[in-house]
């Protein structure tokens, strides 16, 4: 009988990516002088447990390259090597090979055998005693040479104009396109390019993650690569014709038999170390419990049988499974093939589940707020005990909101754990020492956010480190520690998360900006507050790096940090000192599904306001109201002057003029910038279920979605951000043409 391994393979997948992470973590945070033995085992048992479940699953890839890694660790862990940084660095680039192998096996691209080679030869270099340090092998990608070719593919959805798109490319280099982008076509034909470029492939992938879709571009390298005969079976000449052959190693399912054990024992027997799916039974075990063995580790899938199977049945070549749906999990545990044990508390779901779920939760609210309008207005003596039962069915509806949402909840950690290694391979490759604090890492965001924050916040980390800590020389010179500190904290504030990017280093130059501000062409001017005169770091193309390196300097991916963050709902602050530091602070609602929000009336139409970006509202008196030459209208508030923008206006409303002082102003903040909308009446506060205008319309310029109201109509979301930035990007522009006259 054979037996379909296929159904576990998303098992091995969640275990493998688990002991992956945790032995990355243990790799970067041992004592490579003096580390702990038990921080050995831990590493060397998570790579052992790799190869075993990768030969149990027949993925003899990943159980060859562990093998190697195994080797070297156990002499390691057996005081036969000293631990040094070379072994760590050997380490951890399996780890980021192994994972690309892993992310193959799930439908992936396949990986370049000769990087497996190459990072083979090192381990093995390393497990000899006393051998010389081997130098450093491209293995986490291949190096693009000085005239490297790159090609492209776009796909649709581009989320941008493709000449935009052309031109960031260009900026890197010498950019010919070969075949535009046909969307009408059918089959659709893609957009093709040759990039030429000194940059590494690593950075073009970083800029086209930060302005695309995954699924919509491509980027190969021009590299030809010689055949060097790395196969996974080699056949002995004078192997029996009923075995199957292995290459000297011994990896595989079946390993040929010794005659005297073939003689005595029908089992299959193993290499030393026992991986695979039968260990050879003692005569005394298998005569007095025949059956199936186990390692000591326990992998395998069954337990002992009753009787002897009469064969072994040989598993079928393994192929690669198509992408699985990422699972939600209440929290990471080392799940196993077999049937669940009375001890485990948490399952595998489908996200596609949870997002049903929290779909129709959406949809409930909205019912239960359509009761609330009719209900508001009935007798309250008459139909006491309707409304009572409305009013129980708002609890319990805010309470099973409350605890769907939690389910998509998942600790920030699931982001933070990443960037140790980032720190460390950054501060290698720049020559500084920078200590990594990490703050909240327990905080529970959305999951849709932790998958949108991971480039945001590696770009902000490199920044920090490329800009921000000094060098050694620098701060001793300074009179600071040597070792940079750069911390990442995160915390609720309210119904916000809050999430901060700190470092001790040089901080932002005020002259510095501005003088590159008008280089660049932007309106400045010496006026301008400090948070103004940060916030053009965000604007397109604006970098301040005296050179461009393969970190940072070429002005792409600040401007598309805030866009992204926008996106999702929130805004990113900046605040600095020289030679003290800078923070980054973005700020983000809890979830993207439901949030709470104030409803306004502008004529006859509703709209909706984010309640976390409102500080206030009010009815000015008329001597509060001043108009400025060139600026409109300003309302002060407790001596602070702000921009008045009337919603009417902005969105081309027909509606009657109205003065400040005869409306309501409701004073919001985005980027630390604050304006008064100017609006007619206040309706009130509730919860709203977010609906994608996009989706369903197309994208409007200061609206960020729809909504429906209790009373079934829809109403439109504000996009405060968007008001904001354009608010301020018109003043800029009446200062600059001031200024030109």
């Amino acid at each position: 009988m054979t037996f379909d391994m296929s159904q576990f393979h998303q098992v091995f997948f969640d275990e493998t990516a688990e002991h992956l992470v945790n032995m990355e973590s243990l790799l970067l945070a041992i004592n490579v002088q003096q580390p702990e033995s038990e921080d050995l085992n831990a590493i060397f048992r998570a790579a052992h447990s790799i190869k075993g479940g990768a030969a149990t699953f027949g993925f003899s890839d990943l159980a060859e390259l562990t093998h190697v890694l195994e080797n070297l660790l156990d002499k390691v862990r057996k005081n036969e090597l000293p631990l040094s940084r070379d072994i760590v660095d050997a380490s951890l680039l399996s780890g980021d090979l192994l994972k690309e192998m892993l992310a193959f096996h799930r439908g992936d691209e396949p990986v370049d055998e000769a990087r497996i080679a190459v990072l083979k030869q090192k381990l093995e270099q390393l497990s000899v005693p006393g051998a010389a340090a081997v130098p450093s092998a491209p293995v986490a990608a291949p190096a693009v040479a000085a005239s490297g070719r790159l090609h492209i593919e776009i796909y649709p959805p581009v989320a941008m104009a493709v000449e935009e798109l052309w031109q960031r490319l260009a900026a890197l280099g010498s950019l010919q396109i070969m075949q535009a982008l046909d969307e009408q076509a059918d089959p659709v034909i893609p957009a093709l390019a040759v990039l030429t470029t000194a940059s590494p492939c690593d950075d073009v992938v970083e800029m086209l993650a930060f302005l695309l879709p995954p699924e919509s571009f491509k980027v190969v390298e021009d590299i030809t690569v010689e055949d060097d005969g790395v196969g996974f079976f080699s056949l002995p000449a004078l192997a029996p014709a009923g075995d199957i052959a292995f290459e000297e190693d011994g990896f595989g399912l079946f390993a040929p038999l010794p005659a005297s054990t073939a003689s005595q024992n029908a089992d299959i027997a193993f290499e030393e170390d026992g991986f695979g799916l039968f260990a050879p039974l003692p005569a005394a075990t298998a005569s007095s419990k025949p059956g199936v063995a186990f390692e000591e580790d326990g992998f395998g899938l069954f337990e002992p049988l009753v009787a002897a199977p009469a064969a072994a049945p040989v598993p079928a070549a393994h192929h690669a499974p198509s992408p699985a749906k990422e699972p939600v999990r209440a929290e990471p545990r080392a799940a196993t093939a077999g049937a669940a044990t009375a001890g485990e508390n948490s399952i595998r779901v489908s996200t596609d589940k949870v997002d049903l779920l929290l779909n129709l939760v959406g949809e409930l609210v909205i019912t239960q707020s359509m009761l609330m309008q009719y209900g508001s207005g009935l007798d309250s003596v008459e139909h006491e005990n309707l409304l009572n039962s409305i009013s129980l069915l708002q609890r319990n509806s805010r309470e099973l909101q409350e605890a769907v949402m939690s389910i998509r909840m998942m600790p920030i950690a699931f982001v933070f754990n990443r960037f140790p290694r980032v720190v460390r391979d950054l501060a290698g490759k720049l020559d500084k020492q920078v200590e990594l604090k990490m703050v909240g890492e327990n905080t529970e965001l959305d999951k849709g956010f932790i998958e949108k924050l991971s480039d945001p916040l590696t770009h902000l980390v490199r920044n920090s480190l490329d800009h921000g800590i000094e060098s050694p020389e620098q701060r001793r010179a300074k009179g600071k520690k040597e070792t940079g500190l750069l911390t990442l904290r995160a915390f609720h504030e309210g119904g916000s998360i809050v999430i901060e990017v700190t470092d001790d280093g040089a901080g932002l130059r005020r002259d510095k900006i501005l003088s590159k501000a008008r280089e660049s062409g932007l309106p400045v001017s010496d006026t301008m507050s400090d948070t103004e005169v940060w916030a053009l770091i965000f604007e397109p193309g604006f970098s301040t790096a005296a050179e461009v390196t393969d970190v940072s300097g070429r002005g792409v991916g600040m401007d598309v940090v805030r866009k992204n963050i926008v996106a999702m709902g929130g805004r990113i602050d900046i605040s600095s000192m020289v030679d003290i530091g800078t923070t980054m602070t973005i700020r983000l609602p809890l979830t993207l599904a439901i949030m709470d929000g104030m409803s306004i009336k502008i004529a006859d139409e509703t709209y909706v306001l984010p309640l976390n970006y409102i500080l206030e509202s009010l009815q000015p008196k008329p001597s509060e109201v001043k108009t400025i030459a060139g600026r409109g209208q300003v309302v002060s508030v407790r001596g602070e002057y702000l921009p008045i923008v009337s919603v009417a206006e902005y969105f081309s409303i027909d509606a009657p003029a109205s003065q400040p002082d005869k409306s309501i102003l409701i004073i919001v903040e985005s980027s630390s910038q604050k304006v008064a909308l100017m609006v007619d009446e206040l309706l009130g506060q509730q919860q709203f279920v977010v609906k994608n205008l996009e989706a369903n319309y197309r994208k409007v310029e200061g609206l960020s979605g729809a909504t429906i109201m209790g009373d079934g109509r829809v109403a439109l979301i504000l996009d405060v951000a968007a008001i904001v930035r354009m608010n301020l990007q018109k003043a800029h522009g009446e200062i600059l043409t001031a200024q030109l006259h």
